[in-house]
């Protein structure tokens, strides 16, 4: 502490340009012509804690430095301890009111990616949405990427899943990815493509009983909507009139419908899965399939 207090207030200054000038200058600089929004980019320019890079910088050559005698070598090592100190205490503590305040704070509430693009899949997504969830959708199909952008759901970038997937700002907060398209490898293929070590769950629609392509039958991935469900199913079903829709639950599924999705009061979002079947509370919003067909 005694190498420190004479070198308090000086230092509060350097913090203060630091904080104040240097980082936001160089983060308004280096942000422009990017894809970042103008209060991502005020937070790029709020958020510079420095740490052990500065530490062992400071430690590798201030010591050369005394050894020269360059004059004020010696105050090296501990200004910058003191920088690191007020910087993570400053960044620290005003971190998640400063992207609140900016309005760039992750949401709790679960976003799911939709992989597919076929008619019921677009129906499901906006479903979804209207049950106040952020759902992003990828498709590889350019007809039915049009089909997305005609219902007005955001669709991931990239002409391939895992192109689209290495998009990271867009992509940050993917809670789940539901692997939905008419091709059961790709499904398949998909779950092993996508695993993270995040925790991020992978669903994929089941093969139909009988049918066991080349590597659906082998590979991870929840199955999804129960037994029935498969996506022959689904794709027959909806083409014969039966719709997707949501609805506010009293407690209880109501009768000539299946449940495919819960989406809890909080905005975590319960699946229908073969393994467990999510039982939705009142005030909990269902996503249900109507089995009467007009």
């Amino acid at each position: 502490p005694s190498s420190l207090h004479h070198l308090l207030w000086p230092t509060l200054g350097l913090v203060a340009v630091l904080v104040v000038l240097a980082r936001p200058l160089a983060a308004a600089i280096s942000t422009i012509r990017t894809d970042l929004s103008a209060g991502e980019r005020r937070f790029v320019g709020a958020m510079a804690p420095r740490g052990i890079v500065a530490a062992a910088t400071a430690t590798t050559f201030s010591s050369g430095l005394v050894a020269a005698g360059i004059g004020g070598a010696s105050k090296i090592l501990p200004v910058t301890f003191l920088v690191i100190v007020a910087t993570v205490v400053i960044y620290g503590l005003s971190a998640d009111p400063v992207a609140r305040l900016l309005g760039v704070a992750q949401s709790r509430r679960s976003r799911p990616l939709i992989v597919g693009g076929d008619p019921w899949v677009v129906d499901l997504a906006s479903s979804l949405r209207s049950a106040g969830l952020d759902v992003l959708m990828w498709a590889g199909e350019e007809d039915e990427r049009e089909r997305i952008r005609r219902a007005d759901l955001p669709l991931a970038p990239g002409e391939l899943l895992a192109s689209a997937t290495g998009e990271g700002a867009r992509l940050e907060g993917i809670s789940a990815v539901y692997l939905l398209t008419e091709e059961d490898d790709f499904n398949a293929l998909g779950s092993l493509v996508l695993q993270t070590p995040d925790g991020r769950r992978l669903y994929r629609l089941s093969p139909p009983p009988g049918e066991h392509g080349v590597v659906a039958p082998y590979t991870g991935g929840e199955a999804m909507f129960g037994g029935t469900l498969t996506r022959a199913a689904l794709d027959q079903r909806y083409r014969r009139g039966a719709r997707i829709g949501a609805q506010v639950s009293d407690g209880t599924v109501p009768a000539g419908h299946d449940l495919l999705f819960v989406v809890r009061q909080n905005g975590k979002l319960s699946p229908a899965t073969v393994s467990a079947m999510p039982e939705p509370a009142a005030g909990d919003t269902m996503v249900l399939l109507a089995r009467c067909e007009s």
